[in-house]
């Protein structure tokens, strides 16, 4: 198996590299985040979308939102016309809650689109759980807690949740397919002392691979890293010994919580992967990432509430360039090694590429 996690997969894609720079004709994105519903069955306390306003990202959420059936359709018709490569759900809300995503995942696996979600894995069973191990891509289930108390009191549900997420976790697994199951772990100070406790029971239950990755607190990166300061060393040493423990093994292990360091500021004006990995809301809004999403302030592209994302996306390509990140993007980024990355290509002399 291949590396799963890596910021190099972009180059894959010469052509979309060449087509960013405001001179040259738009092509389709990449990628695609849809955020199917802000609808959500837990309540966790470290979630950016409910964090009561004090993180930039999504500050305009309105929870009733949620994509109608129709423009739905509509979104999937155009994404598999334009070419676009892949579909992420995510939230907002729990995507494997909004009522017409069975449907929506059956016409994306009829085309050449693949597809994946993120997800709390309460509700990854039955048919949908189903078709996402059959035709899906991947599968990311967030956890936070290691044991039942921990985990009903992290995302605010019922004792008894955590062996419920497990068991669908393990079941997952034992459905088949080529789907990957992975968890994204969420590392802050409440859990600190369980990470290695915790990535032992999911390689037990047997997902594909693990993230981790440092809660955000706050758009102030150096507020962030003090908050992580205090637990960086004993989290740190419990990581360090799962990798050493599983070298070898097919459960890749993405360590995130390394390359944390605080410093969220951005010195390039403008940003090349809000063309490559946009956003569609639950508000049939476009946003440029998501770390901006349900920003209306400094991430939005534009709407398409009243046209189709295929005719938002070929018209003026000055949208695209109107987001300064070097003003308005210094908290967390996950674009921002990559965009660094495709800024530099891009720079590169043509007459000096032979020289590698």
């Amino acid at each position: 198996m291949g590396l799963l996690y890596t910021k190099l997969k972009i180059f894959n894609y010469p052509d979309k590299i060449a087509s960013l720079s405001a001179d040259r004709p738009t092509r389709a994105p990449v990628h695609i985040r849809i955020k199917p519903t802000n609808a959500c069955n837990h309540d966790c306390w470290f979630c950016a979308y409910r964090s009561g306003g004090h993180l930039q990202l999504g500050q305009d959420m309105v929870l009733r939102d949620c994509i109608p059936q129709a423009k739905m359709r509509e979104i999937v018709s155009d994404i598999a016309a334009m070419g676009v490569k892949a579909v992420t759900f995510s939230g907002g809300g729990e995507p494997l809650i909004y009522p017409h995503l069975l449907e929506t995942v059956r016409a994306l696996a009829a085309s050449s689109v693949e597809f994946a979600t993120l997800t709390n894995g309460a509700r990854l069973e039955g048919e949908l759980a189903e078709f996402f191990a059959a035709k899906g891509r991947w599968v990311r289930v967030s956890i936070d807690g290691w044991d039942d108390a921990s985990y009903s009191e992290f995302r605010g549900v019922r004792l008894g949740e955590f062996p419920r997420v497990i068991g669908n976790i393990s079941r997952f697994k034992r459905l088949g397919g080529t789907c990957r199951l992975g968890v994204s772990i969420i590392v802050s100070q409440r859990n600190a002392a369980h990470i290695g406790e915790l990535i032992a029971m999911l390689c037990q239950a047997g997902v594909d691979s693990m993230k981790l990755s440092p809660c955000v607190v706050s758009n102030d990166g150096q507020e962030n890293m003090r908050y992580h300061q205090a637990v960086f060393p004993q989290v740190r040493a419990q990581i360090d010994r799962a990798l050493a423990q599983r070298a070898g093994t097919n459960v890749e292990i993405s360590d995130a919580y390394r390359e944390f360091d605080g410093k969220f500021e951005k010195s390039y004006t403008w940003c090349p992967f809000l063309q490559i990995l946009p956003v569609i809301g639950a508000d049939m809004n476009v946003y440029a990432c998501p770390d901006k999403a349900y920003n209306l302030e400094t991430g939005l592209l534009g709407s398409i509430k009243d046209v189709s994302f295929r005719e938002f996306w070929f018209s003026d390509k000055n949208k695209f360039f109107k987001i300064d990140p070097s003003k308005v993007c210094n908290h967390h980024c996950l674009a921002n090694e990559k965009n660094k990355m495709i800024l530099e290509y891009l720079a590169s002399d043509p007459l000096h590429m032979g020289f590698v």
